[in-house]
């Protein structure tokens, strides 16, 4: 698995790691900073190659990853765990203030280890702390969801909503269409043009094949 895992990250993303890093940096400096309080615990889920968590400004970060590379593309200050993520967390009840997660779930073998990674999140998320999740919406991709060998689970932004309130989640905002789809192909928009598309929602209603979803966790 581990292997699998080395070998998908530097087929699928080397050669556009550089563009990947920027985009995601003006992600998270115009858009998602905006739900970090700058002193929160906050753990990136599937955390890849760092490209959020290492731009995140918040006072504790983690990442958790199966990629044993992951580790090594982090910055010192974000604490790496290197673990399944629907086992237990190596995190104490109520730690977090924020899980974040991107285009990570659709990978995950089954339902039963989505739910019980959800059940983790609620175990390790303060009273009122909140999970943010960006992903692939089938309902747009009915296609070229299924490009991606390592792509499992189907997911829509209601499926996704519901698996939330059966994991005693509260649903606080769902944008069924957010960013295009994917940075692994050879289409690479300008950082201008990123930027641009943050500040109109209009243009997500064309554009988007992404959905966004952030959930609160009631106690």
């Amino acid at each position: 698995m581990t292997e699998a895992l080395q070998k998908t990250y530097q087929l699928r993303f080397s050669g556009v790691e550089e563009y990947r890093r920027q985009v995601w940096q003006v992600l998270t400096e115009n858009f998602f900073q905006k739900y970090v309080a700058k002193v929160a615990a906050i753990l990136d889920l599937g955390c890849g190659w760092g490209e959020f968590i290492n731009h995140i400004q918040t006072g504790e970060k983690y990442g958790m990853d199966l990629n044993p590379d992951s580790g090594q593309r982090l910055n010192p200050e974000v604490t790496f765990l290197h673990q399944n993520c629907s086992a237990r967390w190596q995190l104490p009840d109520g730690r977090l203030d924020m899980v974040f997660t991107s285009n990570f779930f659709e990978h995950l073998p089954s339902k039963d280890h989505l739910s019980r990674t959800l059940q983790q999140a609620k175990r390790c998320l303060k009273p009122g702390g909140r999970i943010l999740y960006l992903g692939p919406n089938i309902r747009y991709l009915p296609g070229s969801y299924w490009d991606f060998w390592d792509h499992h689970i189907p997911l829509t932004h209601l499926l996704l909503m519901e698996i939330l309130r059966m994991s005693d989640f509260q649903v606080e905002r769902c944008i069924p269409r957010f960013l295009p789809y994917t940075m692994a192909g050879e289409k690479r928009p300008s950082l201008r043009l990123v930027r641009w598309y943050l500040k109109l929602p209009i243009a997500w209603r064309v554009f988007g094949r992404q959905f966004l979803v952030l959930g609160r966790n009631g106690g």
